[in-house]
């Protein structure tokens, strides 16, 4: 099942991609798409809503596909080969960083420099969305907590993160750095998050490409291993990391301007597209 939101910023309906495409009105069945829905029995009783019997929605924007995102938890460094370009060890243990929820932002929406920028950079990332609490859960029991996958994503001001006295999060919060959709897919329609292609082009062309198989630390392992320093609840997001072929690791390295387009996937779980817009025209 892919769930969506669509409609105005602060206005989004509830939905649901029919099986030619098309986006579902679930707004006759459920007031909204937000943490209580992404209970197992919630997901079992829109699975069971027949699309036929929605009306169609046309033309309408994709918002983040779901509500009640208390936090944002990403993985930085988690593919060897971007470990590599980035010039950095391979961790010995997951890096845990956070990006602020208002950060969040439309998977076609545009994407803003922030204010000083001269480094921001792109990252496609499959994103986990935590369906039941988690709490210090064994990796064997991880992925039971995990309600479906998205496409992440994780923009970056180089300078910010890693110039600017210390810690990460000052270069992952910036306002519309989180992109994420433009469909929440259930986990029963995601065989193995660890056999997904992901992609990023920037102005057409292709500058990312891997596999969630060369990840360091699976989605198992990942979603065990926040959990035993911070409870996992219903809605939370966590975005597992990105594979080679960002900006900083072009030699010479490249970043992006207002006027570029980013256009980025996961494999069975859709495309973004962004305009990169300069500071104050989000």
């Amino acid at each position: 099942m892919k769930l969506v939101r669509v409609g105005n910023p602060g206005a989004e309906r509830p939905g649901m991609i029919d099986a030619q495409g098309r986006v579902r009105d679930l707004s006759g069945v459920v007031g909204e798409i937000g943490a209580a829905q992404l209970a197992p029995a919630a997901l079992e009783a829109l699975a069971n809503v027949d699309p036929a019997s929605l009306p169609v929605i046309d033309d309408a924007r994709f918002g983040v596909p779901w509500t009640g995102i208390g936090k944002i938890v990403a993985i930085g460094l988690n593919y060897a080969d971007h470990a590599a370009e980035a010039g950095m060890p391979l961790p010995a243990e997951p890096i845990v960083f956070l990006k602020a929820n208002s950060s969040l932002n439309g998977p076609n929406d545009a994407v803003m420099l922030p204010f000083g920028s001269e480094k921001t950079d792109w990252e496609v990332e499959l994103g986990v969305v935590i369906g039941t609490t988690a709490r210090n859960v064994s990796r064997e029991e991880a992925l039971n907590h995990v309600a479906g996958y998205c496409v992440v994503n994780d923009v970056s001001e180089r300078e910010f993160q890693i110039e600017r006295g210390g810690t990460w999060d000052k270069g992952k919060g910036c306002d519309t750095f989180c992109p994420a959709g433009p469909w929440l897919v259930t986990r029963d329609e995601v065989a193995d998050p660890q056999a997904l292609g992901l992609w990023l082009e920037v102005n057409g062309e292709r500058v990312q490409k891997g596999t969630t198989a060369t990840m360091v630390f699976d989605v198992a392992t990942v979603v065990s291993y926040v959990s035993r320093f911070m409870t996992l609840l219903p809605g939370d997001l966590i975005a597992t990391g990105t594979p080679p072929g960002v900006g900083m690791g072009f030699k010479p390295p490249r970043f992006l301007k207002a006027g570029d387009t980013m256009r980025l996937g996961v494999d069975g779980l859709g495309v973004q597209t962004q305009k990169v817009v300069a500071y104050g025209e989000r």
